[in-house]
């Protein structure tokens, strides 16, 4: 009963999200059209048009809602969980949202990021074909990573002692040296600049999976070389997990850990340039 008490009150969350940022969407646009409804229809190209037709409902926002309203499959990530994200959402959209994992949220971020850029890696192409199979307008690639969970511990005690993986020097895209660079990435995911990363997959719950090493160190990477104003937020989920919570303290940082709650982690990430403790000449990530 709790559980499904649960499983309830996360679909109805999730729906009335959506459902409250498109109400907010539509206000603003009355707001925008009050009394000139006649010029809209005769100036369909005019800046005012465009601004009302820029903030009406997506199609992908009306699918998500009727999805998650009519459905008994949920995320995994709690409320609570979620909610983190959500609220940094709300500030930030549109922007440019890369998730590592596709699964049964990713409608969701979808549509909390109304005519931005929600970009999935996910490990397992027979997944990817599932996912896309219902769910279309989602943008997906499919990753395939050079380590298994069984090596956490020879890639943390190592890699300090390669150049390329040195926070001075790290870059992803061709790095074959640092086996904890994502080398051979889509080119968009390295040439766009992420305001939102989220890190909650590959697979990392027994050995021969590749584990999120990987996944943690290029986030850290792709927030450290940002060249825009502000910071990176970065989510990590399941740091319950031992390897989860060691690479995340070695390469996110405790110092820029700005809420927890449940299982996730939210990490906000200066550029290596505007980092305050001189973070372009740092021997560390942290």
């Amino acid at each position: 009963m709790k559980k499904s008490r649960s499983v309830t009150e996360k679909t109805m969350f999730i729906a009335m999200a959506l459902a409250g940022l498109m109400g907010g969407a539509v206000l603003i646009s009355s707001f925008i059209g009050s009394g000139e409804n006649y010029l809209l229809c005769a100036l369909a190209g005019s800046p005012r048009s465009l601004a009302v037709a820029s903030h009406s409902p997506t199609e992908t926002q009306l699918r998500a809602i009727l999805h998650y309203a009519t459905s008994s499959v949920v995320p995994q990530q709690s409320l609570a969980e979620i909610s983190v994200s959500f609220e940094v959402l709300k500030s930030r959209a549109p922007c440019n949202f890369l998730v590592f994992g596709l699964g049964h949220d990713s409608l969701m971020w979808t549509s909390l990021n109304p005519r931005g850029t929600t970009l999935f890696l996910e490990e397992d192409p027979k997944w990817v074909q599932t996912v896309l199979k219902d769910s279309p307008e989602l943008r997906a690639h499919t990753v395939k990573y050079r380590t298994k969970l069984s090596q956490a511990d020879n890639l943390l005690s190592s890699y300090r002692s390669e150049p390329q993986c040195s926070p001075r020097n790290a870059v992803l895209r061709g790095n074959t040296l640092c086996r904890l660079a994502l080398d051979n990435l889509p080119d968009e995911v390295y040439e766009k600049e992420w305001d939102l990363i989220m890190v909650d997959a590959p697979r990392g719950y027994s050995a021969e999976l590749p584990g999120r090493m990987g996944a943690i160190f290029s986030a850290a990477v792709m927030a450290r070389n940002r060249k825009g104003s502000g910071v990176t937020h970065v989510f990590l989920h399941d740091v319950d997990r031992r390897v989860e919570k060691i690479f995340a303290e070695e390469f996110l940082c405790r110092k820029y850990l700005v809420k927890a709650v449940g299982r996730l982690w939210h990490f906000e990430i200066p550029s290596a340039a505007n980092a305050s403790d001189g973070g372009s000449n740092s021997v560390s990530f942290c």
